[in-house]
């Protein structure tokens, strides 16, 4: 990490991760850089700061209503998103997430941005209003040859929906959309899962996604920001043990 600015008592570093940055001072968070300068989306914080004679606006990135910031703050080492990336992201809901995805990608990446619950659309549609970078798709997660033809291919899908089959869904859409070598980051619930212990049951889908033709890097763990919730993340490795695997050939057909 290095130290970039100091602004009263307020230091400003960069993370690991491109396009994410640490705040520290009264409140230590870490936060993006605003790609729709002036607005705030969900009622974050936003910073001014000055770097090299330019104006920045940060972000800041709650972790308590975003699973991907909690599992950055729990020690999330294997993201690998980057400027100028096309990202696939699946239950998007009203976009918390998917704006801080949008800075971070920024101008010359494209998120297309796939949710289906009729409650979070306004929301949605809203930001895609004033983030050019982001494509709002609205179908089911569970049908992408329902909307083949408005993705290209990507270099990530993230998967956010609390249903028993995530697994599946993820593999059914990397079947259509993501590159070889291509990235994934997948939200699991447990009680979304079975009965099972957390352990168990995180277990047991990581498991799965090994026999789809996933390679899953790491996993963290989101408490106290979420309860029985982690992250995973990993490479899209053998695309013909996903063809091979009969319950996607069930999905297909």
């Amino acid at each position: 990490m290095k130290l970039i600015k100091r602004m009263n008592n307020v230091f400003l570093e960069t993370h690991i991760h491109q396009g994410v940055f640490i705040v520290r001072g009264l409140v230590d968070c870490i936060a993006t850089i605003n790609y729709s300068l002036g607005k705030s989306f969900y009622g974050e914080m936003l910073l001014r700061v000055y770097i090299n004679k330019k104006t920045f606006e940060l972000r800041v990135w709650n972790p308590f209503r975003s699973k991907l910031a909690a599992a950055i703050l729990s020690g999330l080492e294997n993201l690998r998103l980057n400027q100028g990336m096309s990202v696939l992201y699946l239950g998007s809901s009203t976009g918390t997430t998917l704006s801080h995805i949008s800075d971070i990608i920024g101008p010359n990446g494209v998120i297309y941005s796939v949710e289906n619950e009729e409650k979070c659309l306004p929301k949605l549609l809203s930001l895609s209003l004033n983030r050019p970078n982001i494509i709002p798709i609205i179908e089911d997660a569970h049908y992408p040859n329902r909307y083949r033809m408005l993705v290209q291919m990507v270099d990530c899908i993230i998967v956010d929906i609390s249903q028993k089959e995530q697994a599946k869904i993820l593999a059914i859409n990397a079947l259509f959309f993501l590159k070889t070598g291509g990235n994934f980051v997948m939200t699991l619930k447990s009680a979304s899962i079975g009965t099972m212990s957390c352990e168990l049951s995180f277990g047991k889908e990581i498991n799965y996604l090994r026999l789809l033709g996933f390679n899953p890097l790491e996993q963290v763990t989101l408490e106290p920001y979420e309860k029985s919730h982690c992250v995973v993340t990993g490479i899209f490795t053998n695309i013909n043990k996903l063809l091979n695997s009969s319950s996607i050939n069930k999905l297909i057909n």
